[in-house]
């Protein structure tokens, strides 16, 4: 069987054609819509905003060759968007009009009780029959959700053939999928979902659509309570080093070079691909690489980055996100490229994810200059436009700035543990761009809050002051950004000990945390640090 993929610009569609492929099977594209009644199996992938997506199949005249298709009873599959461009409309885009195979419209997470987006991994079940995997969905499995729109299950009438499992997050129950002989629309990304997404793919390609789960009992309780786990991120700082080798490196303070008698080397933590594999195999939840210097000023389509992400996402079925040169970028031959177009580039490549550092604090500093007026021409709007907010990672470069007292400044601070060199007991947290090198008059309060209203959809947040101490997460820092926003934290900068990792959850609540070197040099393993959660009551996708 050839499996078809439809191509219509929307997001990260190379790396279901990976997974496609890793189980093995061939697959193909459909960018025609007089193609897609030849498709023996059709998948109907999507990423990002809803208008976006469904506006683009019509303009496209695939929605009468798509409803032709799903009547035909052949084998198809859509995925996240997907799902929902299945149902009439969303109330993220009024406008736009759904193929409307089953009735209902999509809504928005409250945002007021929860963190929107829903990002991470959750369980699926089809909660009226707990003795089957319908299409390998395993009730005790966790899968990777990307999304601030759902499909809310007390609101939804699917037709009784259909099997429907739900998801749920912080007290509201959504559809997480929806099956039957042949048909199989999910929310989450089996392409994303480790080895758990993969075995619903293969048992979708192989048509096993219902099969006997043996040892449910003691899953039982699981199942019920379900939930968001916490998620332990990898992160590769990637450059070229003095031979224009492709490294990933670490430094201490935002400097990567060795300090040795025998001269001083971009210091070698190994080779990305490799590393990415690695740790996807230990059990990461997700991969962040940051192109931090050094080969930005190649042509854009010779990005090394570009090659790294098409090799990685080869073999490694976790999110990928992707920093370092998301922003207008001419080449050297004068060619210019807008922020959405690099985006695009890098979704087509592998990444699932962007991450923007100094340009969103350009943009944060413009938006307050006009009077807290969007421009929509910024890369975080352009980019969450078309892609969604959850695609947008920003990512922060903070360092502390110690006052006597919070009287003496305009900005945002916060009462430290942490006291200055001269004793101060305040400090607010001062923006910098360039990897570190330069300070803006901007706090990371004012950045993030600024950022979401753009359209980010996660923020990323380090902290100068810990990077490369080992000594733990600044939690004050954390905490402050944590409550100052309603979209994910990702806690970065200072991990040494798994102990680190269980504080900042605890103490911040935060969505993530990312950690470098602490991995790259093997002092522990992320396998090392889910145990040590597990232990201690927070809940983590099995490793």
């Amino acid at each position: 069987m050839i499996v078809s993929i439809l191509d219509y610009g929307s997001g990260n569609v190379r790396s279901l054609v990976n997974a496609v492929k890793y189980l093995g099977y061939e697959t193909e594209w459909i960018r025609d819509p007089a193609k897609v009644e030849d498709a023996e199996c059709l998948i109907f992938p999507g990423v990002g905003n809803f208008g976006f997506v469904c506006d683009s199949l019509k303009e496209q005249g695939y929605f009468e060759p798509i409803r032709k298709y799903l009547a035909s009873g052949k084998p198809f599959m859509a995925v996240c968007v997907g799902i929902q461009a299945l149902f009439e409309g969303s109330t993220e885009s009024p406008s736009s009009e759904g193929l409307g195979i089953f009735k209902g419209f999509v809504e928005k997470f409250d945002t007021q009780t929860k963190t929107v987006p829903h990002i991470g991994w959750n369980s699926c079940a089809v909660r009226s029959d707990l003795t089957h995997e319908y299409y390998g969905l395993r009730p005790h499995s966790k899968y990777y959700y990307v999304h601030s729109y759902m499909l809310p299950a007390n609101k939804l009438s699917i037709p009784t053939e259909f099997k429907v499992a739900t998801t749920v997050y912080e007290g509201e129950e959504f559809i997480g999928a929806i099956m039957k002989k042949n048909f199989f629309a999910t929310q989450f990304h089996p392409e994303k979902s480790g080895l758990a997404g993969l075995h619903c793919l293969s048992s979708f390609l192989s048509g096993a659509f219902a099969v006997p789960i043996d040892g449910l009992a003691s899953r039982l309780n699981e199942t019920a309570v379900g939930g968001l786990t916490k998620r332990i991120i990898a992160c590769l700082d990637v450059r070229s080093n003095d031979a224009g080798d492709l490294v990933v490196t670490k430094g201490d303070q935002y400097d990567v070079r060795e300090k040795s008698a025998a001269g001083s080397e971009v210091r070698n933590m190994g080779k990305p691909v490799e590393l990415c594999e690695r740790y996807f195999k230990e059990g990461a939840d997700e991969v962040t690489f940051l192109n931090i210097t050094s080969f930005r000023n190649c042509p854009l389509r010779d990005s090394p980055m570009l090659a790294v992400l098409e090799k990685s996402a080869e073999t490694v079925f976790v999110p990928l996100t992707v920093g370092g040169g998301i922003r207008d970028i001419t080449d050297p031959d004068g060619t210019f490229h807008p922020a959405l177009e690099v985006a695009g580039l890098y979704f087509r490549s592998g990444a699932d994810k962007v991450s923007i550092g100094s340009d969103s604090v350009y943009a944060a500093e413009q938006y307050y200059q006009n009077g807290k007026t969007l421009t929509g021409k910024t890369a975080i709007e352009t980019i969450s436009k078309a892609y969604g907010n959850q695609a947008v990672v920003i990512s922060v470069d903070p360092k502390r700035h110690y006052v006597d007292n919070p009287s003496v400044t305009s900005h945002h601070c916060v009462e430290t543990s942490r006291v200055g060199p001269k004793g101060e007991k305040y400090a607010w947290y001062q923006c910098t761009v360039k990897g570190g090198r330069e300070y803006r008059d901007l706090d990371v309060i004012q950045l993030v809050q600024a950022c979401e209203v753009m359209g980010a959809g996660e923020i990323l947040l380090n902290c100068m002051d810990q990077d490369g101490s080992n000594s733990g997460y600044d939690i004050e820092l954390i905490r402050s950004v944590k409550q100052a926003v309603s979209i994910p934290v990702i806690a970065s900068s200072g991990a040494g000990i798994p102990e680190h990792f269980e504080q900042v959850f605890n103490e911040t609540n935060c969505d993530a945390a990312l950690a470098a070197g602490i991995f790259h040099r093997q002092t522990c393993s992320i396998a090392d640090v889910k145990k040590h959660l597990e232990k201690t009551g927070i809940l983590v996708r099995e490793a």
